[in-house]
């Protein structure tokens, strides 16, 4: 006899994939082997820790995938040269990794000769759309279960089954829904199932008592390079490095801090409480920068372009050719914003102090907005305001305005 092919589940440590394990297993008759794609937010302690777990719960093997700089470099660049933010609030803190994982997911499961995986989406959110279009994008010839979303249970009688096998039962347990990545943090709870409700200060992850003792003001400099960041305080390092350094620094502040209430990918309306210390930091630098460096079309061609890319992200469109496109014309459009900005973190706020740049359009000019022309003389400006005038003054002629 053959033995049964293993079922391979996306596993992140929160509560519904930790109650997939033993479930799946009970279930089917089948291994189960987990696996966690680590796009960012756990250090070696949480590894390990993760991987423990999951063979507590009964996995049969567990991995870990590595997939930091391909996150960056697949996805979350390319928000920031769109300087992308759903609502103009949120920067899809969480949602924007879920087709990298999905792709990690699908791949280790054809190297493990598997035939099945499985995730711990729910059928009222959005990450469920986020796996399924890519895991069948990328994998169409796997079978896809979804056991939280097709046979729902409480978050209370999840913990309930684990409790009642003497299994672990995770350090946040029932309450809160927490997803952690390189982009930040999401918090899902009791507070954000209506929209005018506050999360408590316990339930923040990364900025908790920020404002308990706040901490005097810094200033930094990051820079970057057609678009992408490449060192902060002048020290050059790799851009999965200098998220962690970003948000290490913003987080004490209490940077980056929100809830977002907008439409999700299945119509309704969602609120979810993000933590983007990092993001809010580079997203804010990048478009300063740009304004220095781009005309003004360039800008608003970029914009509508970006708006497109970030809902396509949002709902789990990554693999549509789309998006390709998009990323062309985003990755085309960085090619001068290149410089540093300084900034000053003070508790609560990001302030943009200066930006500099080798391609700038302001010291590209001999004119000084409100003080000296240089490029044209006063008759060419009144010429320009004549002209300027013609289509609402035609417009007034036209009917019979005096």
């Amino acid at each position: 006899m053959t033995a049964p092919t293993p079922i391979v589940l996306a596993f992140s440590g929160g509560l519904d994939t930790s109650f997939l394990v033993p479930a799946l297993a009970e279930r089917y008759g089948r291994p189960v082997i987990t696996v966690t794609v680590d796009t960012g937010g756990l250090d070696e302690a949480a590894r390990r820790e993760l991987g423990e777990r999951a063979l507590r719960l009964g996995a049969a093997e567990h991995r870990i995938v590595d997939a930091r700089r391909a996150f960056f470099d697949d996805v979350l660049r390319f928000l920031v040269f769109g300087n992308v933010r759903r609502g103009a609030h949120y920067p899809l803190s969480v949602g924007a990794e879920r087709a990298v994982q999905a792709r990690e997911v699908a791949r280790l499961a054809r190297q493990l000769g598997a035939t099945t995986v499985a995730h711990g989406s729910t059928g009222a959110g959005n990450d469920q759309v986020r796996f399924e279009v890519a895991l069948r994008a990328f994998a169409p010839e796997l079978e896809v279960l979804a056991p939280v979303r097709d046979q729902p249970l409480s978050r209370a009688d999840e913990v309930a089954f684990l409790a009642a096998r003497g299994l672990p039962v995770p350090p946040q347990g029932a309450a809160y829904s927490v997803n952690r990545g390189l982009w930040g943090a999401t918090i899902g709870g009791r507070e954000t199932l209506g929209s005018n409700e506050p999360l408590p200060e316990a339930a923040w992850l990364l900025t908790r008592g920020a404002f308990d003792a706040p901490h005097p003001a810094e200033r930094h400099r990051l820079a970057f390079e057609r678009g992408v960041p490449v060192a902060w305080d002048g020290e050059a390092l790799d851009p999965v490095t200098l998220v962690e350094r970003v948000e290490a620094a913003a987080a004490r502040f209490g940077i980056g801090r929100g809830i977002h209430l907008g439409e999700t990918i299945l119509g309704l309306k969602g609120r979810v409480a993000f933590e983007a210390p990092a993001a809010d930091v580079l997203l804010t630098a990048h478009r300063e920068l740009e304004k220095l460096v781009l005309t003004g079309r360039q800008q608003r061609l970029k914009e509508s372009v970006a708006a497109v890319y970030g809902d396509l992200v949002h709902e789990g469109q990554l693999p549509d050719p789309a998006a390709r496109d998009a990323e062309a014309l985003l990755a085309s459009s960085q090619e001068r914003v290149s410089g540093e900005v300084d900034l000053q973190l003070r508790p609560g706020s990001l302030f943009v102090e200066g930006v500099r740049s080798p391609f700038s359009l302001m010291a590209a000019s001999r004119g000084r907005y409100g003080e000296t022309t240089g490029e044209w003389s006063a008759a060419d400006a009144a010429g320009f305001c004549r002209l300027s005038a013609l289509p609402a003054l035609l417009h007034a002629r036209a009917g019979g305005a005096r």
